[in-house]
């Protein structure tokens, strides 16, 4: 297992890029859940944040991807507006234990290609 953080170092309506091995991911915290994703657009694969750690809109309601304006819910991914509307960003399996996020490294693997 890899401890990605501590939830109580991710604050309420904020995002955090990480970095396992070369691959991309982030976690966004709302409503005290966390909500983790592969760092790609799924419309041309690109990554979404705007400036480091920054994948939300400027009112936090939404992740924005920084290429085309993309709009995504937080809590499943789904595109509501934008050249990829209908499609989803692709999630990561975790688990929270002890007030940590964890994922399974033996799981671990890029994300799928664009199809």
């Amino acid at each position: 297992m890899i401890n990605l953080l501590n939830i109580n170092d991710l604050e309420e309506g904020t995002s955090l890029g990480l970095d396992i091995n070369d691959l991309y991911m982030f976690a966004v915290k709302k409503n005290d859940d966390i909500y983790l994703y592969w760092n790609r657009c799924p419309h041309i694969g690109t990554p979404l944040e705007w400036e480091e750690n920054r994948f939300l809109d400027a009112d936090a309601a939404l992740i924005q991807c920084s290429t085309h304006g993309a709009l995504f819910q937080i809590d499943d991914g789904l595109c509501l507006a934008g050249p990829c509307k209908g499609k989803h960003l692709q999630k990561v399996d975790f688990t929270i234990k002890n007030g940590c996020v964890f994922i399974d490294e033996s799981k671990l693997h890029a994300p799928k290609s664009l199809t």
